[in-house]
């Protein structure tokens, strides 16, 4: 250890308005007059009383104009929709019977089928996308899967 090479770690704070040899008098860097150089100020968005900008415009989100609405459906899903007799599937499902049977809402344009829970009957599936492991699902299950091209 030299000298050079400490460091002081006990700085002064530097106390402004404490006349002109301190180097902060007089104005203390606030400028001359004004708003500004006067305590209390906090002006950050503040438009003189008028209605700021941040409160005139519209809050209304953000909706993208290429999202296409995807319905997404599990083979558990799927499975229950079967088991229940009202719903009177013959073994073959897609978005328009779905959507015609009120299964599904009709803002959904494709459909995909995912390959969480299990599938027991065998249902012709028709839908745009499926993972793997579902497709692996309902073949074992004694079904098809039909992709749609894109």
């Amino acid at each position: 250890m030299q000298l050079n090479s400490l460091i002081k770690l006990n700085k002064k704070k530097i106390r402004v308005g404490r006349g002109i040899g301190s180097g902060k008098g007089k104005t203390s860097s606030r400028g001359h007059k004004g708003q500004k150089s006067r305590s209390g100020v906090a002006i950050k968005s503040f438009e003189g009383g008028q209605m700021p900008l941040y409160r005139r415009l519209p809050k209304r989100g953000f909706k993208s104009l290429k999202k296409i609405n995807t319905a997404v459906l599990n083979l558990s899903n799927i499975q229950k929709l079967v088991d229940i007799k009202k719903n009177d599937l013959k073994n073959t499902l897609s978005l328009k019977i779905l959507k015609e049977k009120k299964l599904i809402n009709k803002k959904f344009f494709k459909l995909k089928i995912l390959g969480s829970g299990e599938l027991k009957n065998n249902v012709d599936i028709t839908a745009d996308y499926a993972s793997k492991n579902a497709q692996k699902k309902v073949e074992k299950a004694g079904g098809k899967l039909h992709l749609s091209k894109k």
